[in-house]
C-alpha cells in the first residue's frame, strides 16, 4: 500500500557542529567555561586589576602625605548620622600607666562622608590629570578605613598606590617570561638536533643554581640609588630571566609530540614554512598549557616583588609596594 508523504510527521535535521571544524581558540574558551573555579579565578584577577587601574581615584589621600596627629591611628568606626553615611573624629588621650597616646571616638563630632571630591592631583591611567576622588571628608581631619602607620599615613591608600607596582611587575615579569619561554621551548622541540641540544644545555646552566640565592643575589646587586622606574625594570627583567625556564621545558615537550601527529605531516607535505606549521598548529595546540602555567606564575611573581622588597632588596621607599608595606608592619606596636 502506497503512503501519501505529505501524511509523514515533519520532522526538522537538528544541526550537529563539527568540532574539527571549530577554531582552536573557541575550543579553549569552551574549556575554560567548563571550569567553574578558573573562571571565579579569572573574576577575581579582573576586579584587582580594574581596582589597580582607579586606585588614584579610589584613594583618599596622596601614600606618602604625612599627618602625625593621626599616627598609629585605628580604623576609621563608620555609621549612620542623621541619615548620612558618617565617621567620627578622634581625640588623643594618656594613658598615664603605660605612658602611650591612645585614640578615642569623639562621638560628639560626626564627620559626614563625601563622595566625588576634590582632592590631591593625580593622572589617571598616566595620561589625564584629574583630583577627583571617590570619597572624603571635611578639610583638617581623615578618613582612616584600615587605619594609618606610623607617620599618619592613610593604610588603604598605601594599599591602593602599592597595588600599581605590585600587580604590574608580576604580570609585565609573567608576560616577557613566557613570550622567551613560548619561543625558545618550541624552537627547541620543533627544530631538534643541535639547536635542541645547546638550547636545553642553557636551561639546565640556569636551572643548576638554587631559584632563591640567585633571586637574591641578582635584587642584591641592584644600585641602592637607583630611581624607581630603574629597580622596576631591573626587577621585572629579574623575575623574567629566571621563570621561562621551565615553561621551554614544558612547551618543548608539547611541541615533540605534536610535531608528528598527521596535521603537521599533511602541512609539512603541502609545502607549509616553518613559519606557517609552528604559528598555525604547533603554539595554538599548546596554548591552552602555556596559558594555565602562565596564570599560575602570576601569584608567584607578585610574591617573589614581594619577597624581595620585605627584606629590602626589591622597591624602596619613598615608593610603596605590597613587600613594603610588608616590612613596615614588622613595627607596629602592641
Amino acid at each position: 500500500m502506497a503512503v501519501d508523504a505529505t501524511q509523514l510527521p515533519h520532522t526538522t535535521a537538528t544541526h550537529v557542529e563539527d568540532v574539527g571544524q571549530i577554531p582552536q581558540w573557541q575550543l579553549m574558551v569552551r574549556r575554560f567555561r567548563k571550569s567553574k573555579l578558573s573562571v571565579g579565578g579569572m573574576y577575581v584577577l579582573i576586579v584587582m586589576y580594574v581596582i589597580m587601574l582607579f586606585s588614584d581615584f579610589l584613594a583618599p589621600y596622596e601614600h606618602n602625605r604625612l599627618d602625625s596627629n593621626y599616627a598609629w591611628g585605628p580604623p576609621s568606626q563608620i555609621a549612620i548620622v542623621d541619615g548620612k553615611l558618617s565617621t567620627f573624629a578622634l581625640k588623643q588621650t594618656l594613658d598615664t600607666e603605660r605612658l602611650q597616646w591612645l585614640y578615642v571616638v569623639d562621638t560628639d563630632r560626626p564627620l559626614p562622608i563625601q563622595f566625588f571630591v576634590q582632592g590631591y592631583e593625580y593622572r589617571f591611567l598616566g595620561i589625564f590629570p584629574s583630583k577627583l576622588h571617590f570619597y572624603g571628608v571635611e578639610e583638617g581631619y581623615q578618613v582612616n578605613l584600615l587605619g594609618a602607620d606610623k607617620d599618619g599615613k592613610d593604610v588603604l591608600s598605601r594599599l591602593l598606590k602599592g597595588s600599581q607596582i605590585s600587580l604590574t611587575l608580576g604580570f609585565v615579569g609573567v608576560v616577557i617570561s613566557v613570550i622567551i619561554g613560548s619561543i625558545v621551548g618550541t624552537a627547541s622541540g620543533y627544530f631538534g638536533g643541535s639547536i635542541d641540544n645547546m638550547i636545553q644545555r642553557v636551561i639546565e646552566l640556569l636551572r643548576s643554581f638554587p631559584d632563591i640565592p640567585l633571586f637574591l643575589s641578582l635584587a642584591a646587586a641592584l644600585p641602592q640609588n637607583a630611581p624607581v622606574e630603574i629597580r622596576f625594570f631591573m626587577i621585572t627583567m629579574i623575575i623574567a630571566v629566571i621563570g621561562w625556564t621551565g615553561l621551554a621545558r614544558e612547551v618543548r615537550g608539547k611541541v615533540m609530540s605534536y610535531r608528528n601527529a598527521d596535521y603537521t605531516a599533511a602541512s609539512v607535505a603541502a609545502g607549509g614554512s616553518h613559519w606557517h606549521i609552528i604559528t598555525r598548529h604547533l603554539i595554538p595546540n599548546s596554548l591552552s598549557h602555556i596559558i594555565v602555567v602562565g596564570t599560575l606564575a602570576i601569584p608567584a611573581a607578585i610574591g617573589s616583588e614581594t619577597a624581595l622588597s620585605f627584606l629590602g632588596l626589591g622597591i624602596l621607599p619613598p615608593a610603596v609596594s605590597w613587600g613594603v608595606m610588608v616590612r613596615d608592619a614588622q613595627t607596629i606596636e602592641a
